[in-house]
């Protein structure tokens, strides 16, 4: 017996009606970058492992997908390597590809590449798949869709106003209701050096990022684990515990990180984002949250999660700023600053919440039955005048019987069905049967148009 076929785990098949709900969320959001002058891009989805390693910190680099070069791909690899099972080893002498694991590393190294054809500041979108190799679970997925929207070349806050603003657009439009987590990198670097670990940084980040997913024990577990002393993580007990509005957390942060330049300077920068956005009087609330890290790497500035205030599922949307991304490919001191839009979890958030529209369908609005021969030719040309009066139709593919057909269109979800036969022909009109009531009417063709798109 032949093995049943299935998908690896973290990847999904969708059917029509879910593929018209993506493209509902794709445009909708596609329309929004637009509208604030962001201009598309695609890139490749593989990468040169040399683009991609090193960008996303330890952890990052392990979920990267690594693909075997071609042809004979062992006669590279050293045989003691193999032998030994060093797979870090191997896995260079085996592979020098892999799978983009986002669109922001991809578009850092588009940027340097084509530095010479671009206007900065850079505004650019990129809606494209990625892959990570991680454990499938609710909301996670190893293939899943980002739409990602940058602007490169600027350093200006007031490109994070305007992602949030493009946040609340979005979501606004969505009818999702989403809170925007606010924090900033320069924060946790003078959180790191205030409590003496400043040489633990990432590690905090890292650690920290975990926060809502394991708690404060058990991030202070790891970050005891990593090297820490204990009189530093009970230095740094009290950041989580800060309480109030966004400008009393600044304030109770600015005495914390006094001895620290760079901390001060990350409050500074907060203080003016969110006196931005303030008075832009958006509908989606921003709160500063110092648990906040995104514990990739190359974040140097401002960070965000976007989160359903309805769904509890993760981020649906993060991203923040980056200043020299570019500089590890060659071009130096260019900063950036985006955020990524997570559509699978979109989707299942809208999905849970029933927010889809009633309109969303992938059903024919209009199925003309095949008697073949000089009949299937009339109904060829009625179809593509149905078509270009922007009616969905089709032209049963071949002749065969009537039931079959009716049955076709049933199953289906067809609303209206023409038949056309040599008499109908001869006397210029058609018999337009409602799928829905059964009801059958005997109409001309531009009766029957308007009827169709009248209903």
């Amino acid at each position: 017996m032949a093995k049943k076929p299935s998908v690896p785990k973290g990847t999904r098949d969708f059917s029509p009606l879910q593929m018209a709900k993506r493209n509902y969320i794709f445009d909708s959001i596609q329309s929004v970058f637009i509208r604030y002058g962001y201009m598309p891009i695609e890139t490749p989805a593989m990468e040169n492992l040399t683009t991609l390693m090193g960008k996303y910190g330890e952890e990052g680099d392990k979920l990267l997908f690594k693909v075997l070069n071609s042809g004979d791909f062992l006669s590279k690899a050293d045989e003691k390597t193999l032998v030994e099972r060093d797979s870090a080893k191997a896995v260079s002498q085996l592979s020098d590809k892999g799978l983009r694991y986002d669109l922001t590393v991809p578009f850092a190294r588009y940027v340097v590449q084509h530095q010479n054809e671009i206007v900065f500041p850079f505004k650019r979108f990129q809606i494209q798949p990625v892959w990570r190799a991680d454990r499938p679970q609710r909301g996670r997925y190893r293939e899943f869709f980002q739409c990602d929207v940058d602007v490169i070349g600027s350093k200006g806050l007031y490109n994070e106003a305007e992602l949030v603003q493009i946040v609340d657009e979005v979501y606004s439009r969505l009818n999702i209701n989403v809170v925007v987590k606010l924090n900033n990198r320069k924060i946790l670097a003078g959180i790191a050096e205030v409590i003496g670990a400043k040489d633990y940084f990432t590690q905090i980040t890292v650690a920290i990022d975990k926060f809502e997913k394991i708690g404060f024990d058990k991030v202070t577990e790891e970050l005891l684990s990593v090297g820490l002393s204990a009189q530093s993580v009970e230095k740094l007990t009290p950041v989580f515990e800060l309480s109030g509005s966004n400008f009393q957390k600044l304030e109770l942060l600015k005495q914390f990180l006094g001895d620290s330049e760079i901390g001060l300077k990350g409050v500074a920068e907060v203080d003016e984002l969110i006196r931005m956005i303030d008075a832009l009087e958006l509908k989606t609330p921003v709160e500063l949250d110092l648990a906040l890290a995104r514990g990739l790497n190359y974040y140097t500035g401002a960070i965000f999660e976007i989160k359903s205030k309805d769904v509890e599922i993760g981020s649906i949307t993060g991203g923040g700023r980056y200043d020299d991304l570019t500089g590890i490919f060659g071009l130096k001191n260019v900063s950036g600053v985006g955020i990524s839009f997570g559509a699978d979890r979109i989707y299942d958030v809208m999905e849970q919440l029933n927010l889809f529209p009633d309109t969303i369908t992938t059903v024919t609005d209009l199925m003309i039955v095949n008697f073949g021969g000089e009949e299937s030719v009339y109904g060829l040309k009625l179809a593509a005048h149905c078509r270009s009066v922007g009616i969905a139709t089709e032209l049963y593919p071949e002749k065969a019987k009537m039931k079959k057909q009716m049955t076709y269109a049933d199953k289906k979800g067809v609303k209206w069905v023409v038949l056309a036969g040599v008499e109908e022909i001869e006397s210029g009109v058609l018999t337009l049967k409602n799928m829905a009531t059964g009801e059958q009417l005997t109409v001309t063709v531009e009766e029957a148009l308007e009827k169709i798109k009248s209903l």
